[in-house]
């Protein structure tokens, strides 16, 4: 009979590949004040219920989808891989509203950047310029920097894709990674002479209340990124290769924001309708 527990670690160990093994690992962590200890033919659909309702008291609905289905893919390698259980709960996930694309205007982009200290303040332009995640943001090393050519890269164990991307500076971009060389032999980004685990953190809440902004995330200065591209007219199929999405259907979501190529085709129907005014 296998615990929740051996299962947990065991699939932790085999997934140890995974881009976002370290999210993994806390979610797993939070979830296991709840199956800790139980046998895994003791896991019931109450059980995720009771896990699913206490997420959401904190999460939004997507976040509460993640840590379900973290839980659903180890029970179901549990069940059908290592067959240590011959019985799952079903683990349903929620339904998710499409929400509009939250990004931010420059001048509220400004009044941010002008509120944080300044490891945050830095980390956060470079996000803006180079629609970085965050973390390949928190974890990039001068490795992966070539200030004279210009250029960044993200591994394919790094990046979310799993292939690797090549990421394009421009002067502001440059400029930050100027101001943070030397300061660490290996990470870019350090606070107090140690690498920066987390950039969301009560420092920026503070930063975003005094700054007038609500209910923005750090990953939305990658949404900001690419809603100011597709504003200024970048075409989205350079926009899905500077941000290393696999899928059109990912970078389609800024399509609304482009300048209008169909202005034209509205036009043409002029000599068909009858005068105005």
């Amino acid at each position: 009979m296998h615990t929740w527990d051996e299962a947990a670690s065991r699939w932790l160990d085999e997934t140890r590949d995974k881009a976002d093994h370290a999210r993994d690992v806390q979610k797993l962590s939070w979830v296991s004040r709840y199956l800790s200890g139980k046998l895994l033919s003791e896991i019931t659909g109450d059980h995720i219920a009771q896990i699913a309702s206490a997420k959401r008291l904190e999460s939004a609905t997507a976040t509460v989808n993640r840590y379900l289905a973290v839980v659903r893919a180890v029970l179901r390698r549990a069940q059908l891989v290592w067959q240590w259980v011959d019985r799952i709960p079903k683990v349903q996930l929620q339904r998710e509203l499409h929400r509009r694309i939250r990004w931010l205007t420059a001048p509220q982009a400004q009044r941010l950047l002008s509120e944080l200290p300044e490891h945050q303040r830095d980390a956060a332009l470079l996000a803006l310029s180079t629609g970085l995640r965050h973390g390949n943001v928190v974890g990039l090393e001068w490795s992966q920097i070539d200030l004279p050519t210009r250029r960044l890269w993200i591994h394919p164990d790094q990046s979310k894709s799993r292939k690797p991307i090549t990421v394009p500076l421009n002067d502001a971009a440059a400029v930050v990674l100027e101001r943070w060389r030397g300061r660490h032999s290996q990470f870019v980004f350090v606070y107090r002479g140690k690498r920066i685990g987390r950039l969301n953190t009560a420092a920026w809440k503070k930063a975003q209340r005094r700054a007038g902004i609500e209910n923005f995330r750090w990953h939305d200065l990658r949404h900001t990124w690419a809603s100011w591209h597709a504003q200024m007219g970048t075409p989205l199929y350079a926009l899905q290769d500077l941000g290393g999405w696999n899928s059109e259907a990912m970078v389609r979501r800024y399509a609304h924001l482009a300048p209008s190529q169909f202005a034209a085709y509205a036009q043409c129907l002029l000599p068909l309708l009858p005068p105005q005014g």
